[in-house]
């Protein structure tokens, strides 16, 4: 049975040239970054320069990167310790209700703790409005979180508009770039962000490695307490191997970032203009312009999500109803409650997210299987059928 991934937003296979990068440093040049000896600064030298290259890549000093364990732990250290570290100032925090849970839970955590947290709302497109930012901050604001890109529907925050009337107010501002980072171009110094978090496995490096961008001057309390690692901002033997990837995944995919842009913005557009061409009644979630290459989510009006999932899974095409972190829950999801898409069609929705790898014979297999799915499905559906009957009648 052929295979067909179109869950890259979820995680990313590792490229072998980044396993070749890793090796060594899983089998011989093993040595702590700590350690004093020659192991370990072979060690120490193979972590700066790690750091050189994701700071070359983001436009940023190298001595502004931390590394941590991914997207969720970056989004964890920047809105606690941002919270925390100016307390004095202001107990305000900002930020939308389309965000990842790593963000979500993070300001929830806090509000528990005394902090207050305004989240914004998004159009029918997913966008956060600069308006709505401005009107939100207060003489007691200190953090404005806002993801680049949306996980689910792929829209693109308006990164340098919001950063620049956070800054103008002299609010610190935040930007979860998980699904940006290696995919579309960003410069932390034209887009106003304080703080950006990075995952190494959504762009084909290694799992349990990100890292923070951290603004010189930025205050911010560390949340992992133990040793004098990353500059005492985030204690832990740094994992080398996992960093060493990393970089090297993120040099890799910034080198081929054009041509990779125009593959994937080839096949998502031909996905869809056939899609809409055999099957009636698809909706696209986010914005149609303003949207990265690589996302595309759908519903098919009638159809549970979950239902064509399933159905092509057992023909061997593997894609998601949204965020991996919230599968199995029966609940809408919270991005597309937001942008107000009402219930049943929100139930439908299918993320199909292409990769690097994938290739127009991908496309064209997956076409050939999803009609008779969703006819099928929608054969057995009650609301389905009685929308049929009303339209005939």
């Amino acid at each position: 049975m052929r295979k067909v991934y179109l869950d890259h937003s979820a995680t990313t296979p590792v490229r072998p040239e980044v396993l070749e990068a890793m090796l060594p440093y899983l089998e011989s040049r093993f040595g702590n970054a700590s350690s004093i000896h020659g192991s370990g600064r072979e060690a120490k030298v193979a972590l700066e320069e790690a750091r050189e290259k994701v700071a070359e890549v983001i436009g940023a000093a190298p001595s502004e990167v931390f590394f941590t364990s991914g997207g969720t732990e970056s989004d964890n250290l920047a809105i606690k310790g941002t919270a925390f570290a100016n307390r004095k100032k202001g107990n305000h925090i900002i930020t939308s209700q389309i965000e990842h849970h790593a963000v979500l839970e993070s300001c929830k955590f806090v509000d528990n703790e005394g902090f207050e947290v305004t989240y914004l709302p998004v159009d029918s497109q997913g966008l956060v409005h600069g308006d709505d930012l401005r009107k939100a901050i207060r003489d007691d604001s200190t953090l404005v979180s806002i993801m680049h890109v949306n996980n689910e529907v792929g829209t693109i925050q308006p990164l340098e508009e919001l950063g620049k009337i956070a800054r103008d107010k002299g609010v610190y501002f935040h930007s979860d770039a998980v699904q940006s980072v290696g995919k579309i171009r960003i410069d932390v110094q034209t887009s106003n962000v304080d703080m950006l978090s990075m995952s190494g496995h959504k762009i084909h490096g290694p799992k349990g490695v990100g890292a923070l961008y951290v603004r010189k001057g930025v205050r911010i309390t560390p949340w992992t307490h133990g040793g004098h690692h990353e500059r005492s901002r985030r204690a832990g033997t740094e994992n080398v191997p996992g960093i060493v990837g990393f970089a090297r995944a993120l040099e890799l995919m910034n080198q081929e970032l054009d041509d990779q842009c125009e593959h994937m913005k080839n096949l998502t557009e031909t996905f869809y203009r056939r899609l809409v061409e055999l099957i009636p009644d698809v909706v696209l979630h986010g914005d149609s312009s303003k949207r990265v290459p690589n996302i595309l989510s759908l519903s098919f009006k009638g159809v549970e999500g979950e239902s064509v999932i399933l159905s092509l899974d057992m023909r061997g095409v593997a894609v998601a109803s949204g965020s991996a972190c919230t599968s199995g829950t029966l609940e809408p999801s919270h991005v597309l409650s937001a942008m107000r898409v009402p219930p049943e069609i929100a139930q439908g929705a299918v993320r199909f997210s292409f990769g690097r790898d994938n290739t127009m014979e991908d496309v064209e297999y997956v076409l050939s299987l999803l009609p008779e799915i969703v006819q099928r499905l929608r054969s057995i559906s009650p609301l389905y059928a009685q929308k049929q009957q009303k339209q005939s009648g």
